[in-house]
């Protein structure tokens, strides 16, 4: 379960930051985003946009400790958070997991909702739908300049026309909670990551939220075994990994490097 991998830390919980030239996002940040942020040389203070898609703890763990980063210490009303409407407001599943104060004190507060398209800055962001246990989860695609579209799932299951919300995406950053023949509803599968991947086509795909059965099997080689069967670049996450795209490329380093 993620569950074990968020308290052991087998895995960093930190999120995915997008660094542009003049404007940084972070997205999704769990348990531990600050104190990685900070070891990387990241200030949490020049984050323009934090963005959450579900109201569980993994994915927002720290997001009340980055709003206030953003805000300079609650100084200064900027910054914008994006969020799923469990995050804001909770529904019958889930409680809201950020505070009134801090959707006070932030400078704008967007409600995602799946379709939804709006500009923040330099990214033009479009909300995906997600299949999980908190039932308004949602995921992302990004257009980026000078990179093109990234797309992140999110938490979710595979489902049908999944693969129109991600048309165009060059990047696919997949949530593969579970290896190959142990499915878990809510959550993706490396079978179910084939059969997105086949549909959506990216330049190159990202598996990453691993849970304890998907450490024990490796990630690498279930990311390999996905490649083979898909003839698409599959690369699993590892801590602290980077990657840089431009028009053309896209190129994977360890941090610092």
């Amino acid at each position: 379960m993620v569950a074990f991998v968020t308290f052991s830390q087998r895995r960093w919980t930190g999120g995915i930051r997008f660094i542009l030239d003049k404007f940084q996002a972070h997205l999704d940040p769990g348990p531990g985003a600050i104190v990685r942020s900070v070891d990387a040389k990241l200030d949490p203070r020049k984050v323009n946009v934090l963005l959450v898609s579900h109201s569980h703890p993994d994915h927002y763990g720290d997001a009340e400790t980055f709003i206030e980063a953003m805000t300079e210490g609650t100084t200064r009303k900027k910054g914008t958070l994006v969020a799923s409407h469990s995050v804001l407001f909770g529904n019958d599943a889930c409680e809201a997991s950020i505070s009134k104060y801090h959707q006070r004190i932030i400078g704008r507060v967007i409600e995602a909702k799946p379709g939804d398209s709006f500009d923040i800055g330099e990214l033009k962001v479009r909300t995906t739908r997600a299949l999980h246990s908190d039932p308004e989860a949602v995921g992302y695609c990004f257009n980026v300049p000078e990179a093109g579209i990234i797309g992140y799932t999110s938490d979710t299951e595979f489902f049908h026309e999944m693969e129109d919300y991600y048309e165009g995406v060059r990047l696919l950053i997949l949530c593969v909670m579970r290896p190959s023949g142990s499915p878990w509803q809510g959550h993706m599968t490396t079978d179910d990551a084939i059969e997105i991947i086949k549909l959506v086509k990216p330049e190159a795909a990202i598996f990453t939220h691993f849970g304890l059965k998907m450490l024990m099997n490796n990630p690498e080689k279930q990311a390999k075994s996905v490649e083979e069967k898909t003839g698409i670049p599959v690369k699993a996450a590892f801590d602290g990994m980077r990657v840089t795209m431009n028009s053309k490329e896209i190129f994977y380093s360890m941090r610092n490097t």
